[in-house]
C-alpha cells in the first residue's frame, strides 16, 4: 500500500488499515528511523478499558453473546449456599 506525504509533512494511513486497526483521529504514533529512507510507525497504546471490551465488540453481531447460566458464582458470592 502506497501513501503520499503533504505540504505539511503529514503522512496519510491508507482507510482499510485505519479501519481494520480502529484507529481513530487523535491516536498517537511513534515513528523510529531504521535506516536511510526507511522508518518503523508503531501506535502508542490508548489509556483505558481494553480487555473485555474489545472482546465483546469483536463479536460478529449483535445477540451473539449469550448468558451461561451458572451456580458457581451464586456459591462464591455465598459459600453456606
Amino acid at each position: 500500500m502506497t501513501t503520499k506525504i503533504s505540504s505539511k509533512g503529514q503522512i496519510v494511513l491508507p482507510a482499510e488499515l485505519r479501519k481494520q486497526d480502529r484507529i481513530e483521529t487523535g491516536q498517537e504514533f511513534v515513528v523510529e528511523r531504521v535506516d536511510a529512507g526507511e522508518y518503523l510507525l508503531k501506535r502508542v497504546p490508548q489509556q483505558g478499558v481494553v480487555g473485555l471490551v474489545d472482546w465483546l465488540e469483536s463479536c460478529p453481531e449483535k445477540g451473539w453473546f449469550e448468558r451461561v447460566p451458572s451456580e458457581l458464582t451464586d456459591a462464591i458470592a455465598n459459600p453456606l449456599l
